[in-house]
């Protein structure tokens, strides 16, 4: 919304000295959003006057164009007296017409300096202006041609152009449409700087009769109150006069015809759209209804709408003449011979505007307006306004006719405590204070402690107390609540849960990796991406009822997504090698289960709070790991390694660590993971999540690098058995004994699970089993693999002799051939 200060001053006694820039800030600070400060005309300067052509002279040119040679009548703004010689290239002004001329040492906007020049063989001493080259409008194809009340031949033309002005523009907020015009701006102004407010809605307007135009409202719902005067005898040719042509150019709209312009400048002025036909093209009488299905009806834009059952129409016998509130409709337009004019002054439903501005896609200002709520009370003066200036400035006469059918709805009423204000934000504020300030906003107030609060009707946002206290904390002044740091409660910190999840960020921040944040929000294309099974349990997904994106409605129930998006934009912008991790929840609705849709009147009883809580998803922590490129650089010390699924597997080993928790590893499927190179996670028996490397097909359509490593796991099962302090790690002092064995198995057989049997069998003596060598071949036999491990043995209080560590060794063999088969290779 943009307003000019000149207009604001029109409603409010501000004081003089009060400038553009302060009133911005004290409109700011009452909760009006500043977007910029416009200084029209700022950019024009030096002399500007009025002018009298004397003389025109056609003359062609070679290059097909005829220029006007003209003289014109500056008075003494040249210093001389004498006519003034100017080159003019338009041809829509005639000898005695007075025109705007900037003489020489002028400068236009754009930086366009005007200067004594030589042009088409002449000394052309200035500019003869058009409305665009002075800013005033986008009409470049003619000379701006002044009335007589304009001025005398060199007097300043800049303030009867109304070219100087200063303009606020607000970002307005959907629950402050009353700022949508210079009534409710004016109103905030005089609440800031305490000046007298002037409303222009109050005004003597005529009675009701049975005279006026009919009209009938079927949904009386839709549209509570419809009122209609009529003007005939306009002159259609009538100009705009500049000072309204300019003020709804300064608003931020564009003037076209009288009977047009003075609607809108209403509608800018009270904030109630208003909607003009030709009287003459009407047929019968007006009715307002919802449309029928498949209706058809031509928009002022030209578009041939096709309705909906849920559309509120204005008709007359020969159908649809108007999508109420939102846009008329072509046959009923008013056009350049229009002498003859209804004016329509309606209050719509504005969720009724919203749903069939959102259906058509059509956006207008009355739409934008009408859907969030105007005063109901003010269609009468909006139309007696209307119809005022249609007289004054149109040469019309007005029908003695008024019609209006229907009421404004009854406000609500209130009830406050006088003190809540005070309580509610910390301020000194007392009773009388509040009942002042609530009616400086509107509001009409009874009641001294227990107050009865009945909200204005150009207010429909304030329908509880808590709105009326945010109404008087603003006129306050919000920089008035104090600062108050609450106690912090001695001997509290992280809780246990924060802390072992710290734990974890930083164990995998010091082992290389970089966390990231994600959207939870996904859509079903990202669980194909991920070519998940049909019958696959992290399918049944959340859906959002509002999402930020119609691609992406559901709450994820997996991270992988997010992330390994991530890796691909990283990948596409030149990093090359990535650890990356992400700790966030996930979603796991329960099939089945409906969340009971309670009323505010009360607290949910046991029972209703149960069922609520057996309605909400389970939202456990994850953690996933996703790993590209080189694990290791190369360099002059050699090659780098490149990823394996073996890194992604050990990242989670070492988060399992840093939280004092065995895990165990074995072979595992499940997508997306690469069959044979996919890891299940367990602890105490329980599967908690995979690791392995991504799957190629996965790999080619979410474009991450071939063989890229992933791990998802649900970190609330692991940290639900890991321990708040994880116990220092005991050396001994006497020396290692190191044994290797060779071990040949079935090749089905889990490296992890024969590892784990060694472990067993060797006793306490052992301190680890390291897998370092895998092979397949002719030698060991088909179906078969050789594993070699490295088994290391240390006691704490004695150096183990060679016997003692031959018998640990030889007992892990004895049980790994018990349970795997397994023989020793020599």
């Amino acid at each position: 919304m943009k307003a000019p200060l000149s207009w604001i001053r029109e409603y409010v006694d501000l004081p003089a000295d009060v400038s553009v820039e302060d009133l911005a800030a004290t409109l700011t600070a009452l909760g009006l959003k500043l977007e910029s400060l416009e200084k029209p005309g700022s950019d024009i300067t030096g002399p500007l006057v009025v002018g009298r052509v004397l003389t025109q002279e056609p003359e062609p040119q070679k290059n097909g164009k005829t220029i006007n040679w003209c003289t014109v009548d500056v008075g003494d703004a040249n210093g001389t007296g004498e006519p003034q010689g100017i080159v003019c290239g338009a041809h829509n002004f005639a000898p005695g017409d007075l025109v705007v001329v900037a003489l020489p040492g002028s400068v236009l906007p754009g930086g366009f300096a005007i200067s004594e020049r030589k042009t088409y063989g002449h000394l052309s001493a200035g500019m003869i202006c058009s409305a665009k080259e002075l800013g005033l409008g986008e009409d470049a194809a003619g000379i701006m041609v002044l009335p007589a009340e304009a001025g005398a031949p060199g007097d300043p033309v800049r303030e009867f152009l109304h070219i100087d002005d200063d303009v606020i523009e607000f970002e307005i907020n959907p629950d402050r449409a009353y700022a949508l015009s210079l009534r409710g701006v004016a109103r905030e102004a005089a609440l800031g700087t305490g000046g007298a407010f002037s409303d222009p809605a109050l005004r003597e307007v005529p009675t009701p009769n049975a005279d006026g135009y009919p009209v009938l409202v079927d949904d009386t719902e839709g549209c509570p109150v419809f009122v209609a005067r009529t003007v005939t005898g306009f002159d259609p040719s009538a100009p705009t006069p500049r000072w309204m042509a300019r003020r709804i150019q300064l608003a931020g709209m564009r003037p076209i015809s009288l009977a047009v312009d003075v609607t809108n400048y209403v509608m800018l002025e009270l904030g109630h759209p208003i909607h003009g036909y030709d009287a003459d093209r009407l047929t019968g009488p007006i009715r307002v209804r919802r449309a029928t299905e498949g209706e058809h009806l031509t928009t002022l834009d030209g578009t041939d709408r096709v309705l909906s059952a849920e559309d509120l129409v204005v008709t007359d016998d020969s159908g649809p003449i108007g999508l109420g509130g939102v846009m008329g409709g072509a046959t009923t337009e008013m056009t350049s011979t229009t002498t003859n004019i209804l004016v329509e002054v309606a209050s719509w439903n504005p969720v009724s505007m919203f749903r069939t501005g959102k259906r058509h896609k059509l956006s207008s200002e009355a739409g934008k307006r009408n859907e969030r709520g105007v005063d109901p009370t003010i269609p009468e003066a909006a139309a007696d306004r209307v119809v005022e200036l249609l007289v004054a400035h149109g040469g019309a006469t007005a029908a003695p006719g008024v019609t209006k059918v229907g009421e404004a709805p009854a406000r609500p009423t209130i009830r406050m405590a006088a003190d809540l204000p005070g309580r509610i934000t910390g301020m000194a504020i007392e009773p009388a204070m509040v009942v002042d300030n609530l009616v400086a906003v509107g509001c009409g107030v009874d009641g001294v402690d227990d107050l009865v609060v009945v909200p204005p009707p150009w207010r429909p946002d304030l329908t509880d107390p808590f709105d009326l206290v945010e109404e008087v904390a603003r006129i306050v002044g919000y920089d008035q609540v104090p600062s108050v740091l609450p106690p912090a409660p001695a001997g509290r910190g992280l809780t246990p849960e924060q802390q072992l999840r710290r734990r974890v960020g930083r164990t995998l921040a010091g082992a290389g990796y970089v966390e990231v944040l994600t959207f939870p929000f996904v859509g079903a294309e990202a669980f194909d991406a991920l070519e998940l099974d049909a019958d696959d349990s992290r399918r049944t997904a959340l859906r959002l009822a509002n999402p930020l994106s119609s691609e992406a409605p559901l709450m994820t129930t997996t991270l992988l997504p997010g992330l390994l998006e991530t890796v691909a934009r990283n990948i596409g912008r030149g990093h090359a090698d990535l650890a990356l991790f992400e700790v966030a929840p996930v979603t796991l609705p329960h099939v089945g289960a409906v969340a009971p849709i309670l009323g505010v009147d009360r607290r949910p009883t046991e029972a209703e709070w149960d069922e609520l809580n057996a309605a909400l998803p389970d939202q456990p922590l994850h953690l996933v790991l996703a790993l590209a490129g080189d694990r290791e650089p190369a360099g002059w010390w050699g090659a780098g390694r490149p990823v394996s699924w073996a890194d992604a597997v050990e990242g989670v080993r070492e988060v399992a660590e840093a939280l004092g928790v065995t895990l165990d590893v074995r072979s595992g499927a499940r997508a997306p993971w690469h069959p044979g190179r996919c890891a299940e996670v367990l602890v105490a028996g329980e599967p908690i999540g995979y690791a392995g490397e991504l799957h190629p097909r996965v790999c080619k359509r979410l474009g991450v690098p071939a063989r890229t490593a992933v791990a998802e796991i649900d970190l609330s099962a692991l940290l639900a058995h890991a321990v708040a302090v994880v116990p220092a790690p005991v050396f001994s002092t006497y020396p290692v004994a190191k044994e290797d064995v060779a071990l040949v198995v079935a090749a089905d057989v889990p490296a992890e699970d024969l590892a784990r049997t060694l472990r067993e069998g060797a006793g306490a003596l052992c301190e680890s089993v390291r897998l370092f060598d895998v092979y397949t071949g002719e030698q060991i036999g088909a179906g078969q693999k050789s594993l070699a491990f490295a088994l290391r043995f240390r006691a704490p209080d004695r150096t183990l002799t060679e016997a003692e560590t031959a018998e640990a060794r030889d007992a892990a063999v004895v049980l790994a051939a018990e349970r795997h088969g397994a023989v020793q290779r020599a």
